[in-house]
């Protein structure tokens, strides 16, 4: 019954990658290996900002939402050579979205900040929701 289900399973991710409608956003190789580098950073931060909130540590956790996701984390890759940066080589709507999700951030550490964990619990969806936009929308391979 378990090798049943595990064939099962594969022949299904089979057909939904075959079917991923996700837009091709085809950025050069150096700019798909930075973006890959900051989403993944970008899930530690939110591991981080969980296990803050979960802790009470609410004003730490919106530090970390500023520095790691919000408009200060902006511009990180302003030192490469223009191929090796994200921001200016996606489509414009996967631009935008990006640049939402990190005024969302900012707006959830600035109500972390403030030390209302209630307010900053109410705002931890929108932290994710730009996330889940652009990664539901846009494929980069």
């Amino acid at each position: 019954m378990k090798t049943a289900f595990l064939i099962a399973a594969a022949l299904f991710s089979t057909q939904v990658l075959a079917e991923d409608a996700r837009q091709l956003a085809p950025l050069p190789p150096a700019a798909q290996e930075a973006l890959r580098e900051e989403m993944r950073g970008n899930l530690l931060a939110l591991n981080e900002i969980l296990t803050l909130m979960a802790d009470g540590k609410v004003k730490e956790a919106g530090e970390v939402a500023e520095k790691s996701l919000g408009r200060g984390a902006m511009g990180k890759h302003m030192d490469k050579p223009f191929d090796a940066r994200p921001g200016p080589n996606m489509p414009r709507e996967m631009h935008r979205i990006g640049m939402d999700g990190h005024g969302d951030a900012s707006e959830f550490a600035k109500a972390a900040a403030s030390g209302d964990r209630d307010k900053a619990l109410a705002l931890l969806p929108k932290l994710t929701s730009s996330c889940i936009a652009c990664h539901f929308s846009y494929r980069i391979r």
